[in-house]
């Protein structure tokens, strides 16, 4: 019986590794054939909107934790009971914007025209909103504990707060520093 030559007995380095990778991709496309299929659902969470135009949008009840709003432009825009747990809103304008029971904690909100703006039931704790102008907001029932603002609208929300969140049961005057 005739002998290989030496080259074809001994596989290569780079044939090994083309076997690897053929092997690899064969296994991904077998664990991803025996995966459920899940189901399509509106998820906004992470989806960058920096330097939009989303004047008059409707985000109501929607999931936009992480999501990035900075340098956006939001008036009159509803966030009423969005999720925006996370999220980037810094050096935007939301004036006369809808915050009703959203999910604030956590977001990054420095430099924000909030004037006018809603935050009716809305939890804000462990966000950061130093230089933010909130003239004219309604914070009835908001929790801004653990929140950074400036000390100049931390008192001029104080004028106005008044009620406990109906979530975390946090005192709106108590969460302020009043």
């Amino acid at each position: 019986m005739p002998r290989l030559p030496q080259s074809l007995r001994t596989p290569t380095r780079s044939a090994l590794a083309g076997l690897m990778a053929l092997a690899t991709a064969l296994g991904l496309a077998l664990v991803l054939a025996w995966m459920p299929a899940l189901p399509a659902a509106a998820d906004f969470s992470g989806i960058d909107y920096t330097l939009t135009n989303q004047n008059e949008a409707d985000f109501s009840g929607q999931d936009l934790a992480n999501t990035s709003f900075a340098g956006s432009a939001g008036r009159h825009a509803n966030f009423a009971g969005a999720n925006l747990h996370g999220a980037i809103l810094t050096q935007a304008a939301f004036p006369e914007a809808d915050f009703r029971g959203a999910d604030l904690s956590g977001v990054l909100m420095d430099k924000v025209d909030f004037s006018g703006a809603d935050f009716t039931d809305a939890v804000l704790s462990g966000a950061i909103a130093s230089g933010s102008n909130f003239s004219g907001a309604t914070v009835t029932n908001a929790d801004f504990s653990d929140a950074l603002l400036d000390r100049v609208d931390q008192r001029l929300l104080c004028r106005d707060a008044a009620g406990t969140n109906p979530r975390t049961g946090v005192d709106t005057r108590l969460s302020l520093g009043c």
